[in-house]
């Protein structure tokens, strides 16, 4: 079995919507087991609060080392001025004992994300991210276009060959189309038939 990681930051909701939609295109793999799994938030309680934060969220907080359980690990987070969010960040920074014993090299990663506004930073988050996934060794996934939605015109949407994404509204009113967690479905199963094929 290729063991598969979807793991995650969401502040408002949108990353936890795309990534339950990840999790799902790769839980249609036969072969693979599949976690879903987000980063502790960092933001102090009162201000998460006060800043409307998503509080429900039921997937369980993971830990760096865990990392290493995994065969593929698909990381989702919101763009904060054109890079991941601090949250993201901070976990990653933590995993430096797993690049030290090269725990992570071959493996499979792959990035997916949303921003406020249409040109809000979505390929340049994904693009600044895959350095991180390079200096681990893992082996870089993305959306190909094969998946046809990114193709689109007929609606404003997330999406590039770096991976999928959606745009949240600047006051965090739009949730993913249709066409955007079709797209992270894409994704999920692109990525976990590529583990199955080297782990499986």
């Amino acid at each position: 079995m290729a063991k598969v990681l979807v793991l995650y930051h969401s502040f408002y909701g949108h990353i936890e919507a795309m990534a339950g939609a990840v999790a799902q295109g790769a839980r249609s793999v036969a072969g693979t087991t599949v976690d879903l799994k987000r980063v502790p938030e960092t933001v102090p309680a009162d201000v998460f609060k006060a800043s409307h934060g998503k509080a429900d969220q039921q997937a369980p907080v993971a830990l760096p080392a865990e990392l290493a359980n995994y065969d593929a690990i698909i990381f989702g987070a919101p763009t904060r001025f054109g890079n991941v969010s601090a949250q993201m960040r901070t976990f990653i920074d933590q995993t430096g004992g797993l690049w030290a014993s090269g725990a992570l090299v071959g493996k499979v990663g792959s990035v997916f994300t949303s921003s406020a506004t249409q040109h809000g930073g979505q390929e340049s988050t994904i693009l600044t991210f895959i350095p991180t996934l390079l200096h681990h060794g893992l082996v870089v996934v993305g959306l190909p276009y094969s998946e046809q939605r990114q193709m689109g015109l007929e609606e404003i949407k997330g999406g590039s060959p770096y991976g999928a994404s959606t745009i949240a509204g600047a006051q965090g009113e739009r949730m993913p189309s249709e066409q955007e967690l079709g797209m992270a479905q894409f994704q999920g199963k692109h990525v976990a038939g590529i583990a199955k094929k080297l782990f499986g």
